[in-house]
């Protein structure tokens, strides 16, 4: 899928499915498996980096709370910081007996979404990966709240695979790829490729996690999909249950990468936490889709209360076309809505800058 001569730098993301049972004990077995074909992997000349779910379940266990622990925001802070213990240590120890060193690395929404915390997080995995160890990343449940944070550990490995410079993500659950519906149902047909993720593909998906006790789906490995590819960076979603799953030969899905981006292009088309949105009309959206910048003149309305510099979605008649960052604030994208360019002094009573996002700062999705 992603032999090492052709991915250099690999994210594994191991879902809650795989590493914890439904009454809450670690599955040593299947992770002592996938770790011993990490190694290998390692010892064949490829950097991988883990993104490891399991920590909420493994606190919830501990505290004996509900739901596994999602039962309310207050639960999952508390089983995630209960829990981060135990699946470090078990990480630490698993990777060990395979000759390996494990390095924990706890991140929010915040530290990939602003831009010098990114390339913070993106030199810190560098230098581990460089000296050869292996980090386990995680969302920091404990401190993140319901309106900021990942919520999933599938966006998040997209996204650290983007901080990572790697050149490919494998999704390892308790499924083996996309299917054209439930796969449950009868005559249900499995995707083995998909070239972009487009509405008709995310149509497929369902919701909810199948497992009950992590919170993807489907729907969110897309979201992953999307994510990646607008990085220049190829996903797969492969079944983690078997006793080499990244080695042994195995029925997946794999997503295509776009047109590889500039790291800051890269950096802009996978943020999460946009501040408002810019609407088009199709003349601006096709003149965007060729390059260009986004002139008022083809603006047709605006949400939210951003600031020059934040990041906004700029949406077309067909939907989200593109990210970028403003280069006014709301209140003036408002008064400069459809006027050309050599109006915008007279409106603004200043020299006025030549766009509303410049194609510079502009990452089409």
């Amino acid at each position: 899928m992603f032999p090492p001569a052709d991915c250099p730098r690999l994210v594994v993301k191991i879902g809650s499915a795989l590493l914890v049972d439904p009454d809450g004990t670690v599955r040593r077995d299947r992770l002592a498996g996938i770790v011993g074909d990490l190694a290998r992997r390692r010892a064949a000349g490829q950097q991988v980096a883990i993104v490891s779910s399991g920590a909420i379940a493994l606190g919830a266990r501990r505290l004996g709370l509900p739901k596994g622990g999602r039962a309310a925001l207050e639960d999952a802070q508390a089983a995630a910081a209960v829990g981060q213990i135990a699946l470090a240590g078990i990480w630490a120890a698993v990777l060990g007996d395979a000759g390996l060193v494990a390095a924990q690395m706890l991140v929010t929404l915040d530290d990939l979404e602003d831009r010098r915390r990114y390339l913070n997080a993106a030199a810190t995995l560098a230098r581990l990966l460089g000296l050869g160890a292996v980090p386990v990343v995680n969302e920091n449940d404990s401190v993140a709240t319901a309106e900021i944070r990942f919520g999933d550990n599938d966006r998040l490995a997209a996204r650290v695979a983007q901080a990572a410079g790697a050149g490919g993500v494998i999704l390892l659950s308790d499924v083996d790829g996309l299917y054209d519906r439930d796969p449950s149902l009868p005559g249900a047909v499995h995707i083995p490729h998909v070239a972009r993720v487009d509405a008709a593909v995310e149509a497929m998906a369902g919701s909810g996690s199948g497992s009950g006790m992590g919170t993807g789906g489907m729907a969110s490995k897309l979201q992953a999909a999307r994510l990646a590819a607008a990085a220049g960076i190829p996903l797969a979603i492969a079944d983690g249950r078997a006793s080499d799953p990244l080695s042994a030969p195995m029925r997946h899905t794999l997503f295509a990468a776009d047109r590889a981006a500039t790291a800051r292009k890269a950096w802009l088309a996978g943020g999460l936490t946009a501040c408002g949105t810019i609407r088009v009309d199709a003349g601006a959206a096709a003149a965007i889709a060729a390059g260009a910048s986004l002139l008022a003149a083809g603006a047709t309305a605006v949400t939210g209360g951003f600031a020059r510099g934040d990041l906004v979605v700029i949406a077309g008649p067909d939907g989200s076309l593109a990210r970028g960052l403003a280069e006014y604030d709301a209140a003036d994208v408002a008064r400069l809505l459809g006027r050309r360019s050599d109006e915008h002094a007279a409106v603004l009573g200043h020299a006025p800058r030549s766009a509303l996002v410049h194609r510079d700062h502009l990452a089409l999705l």
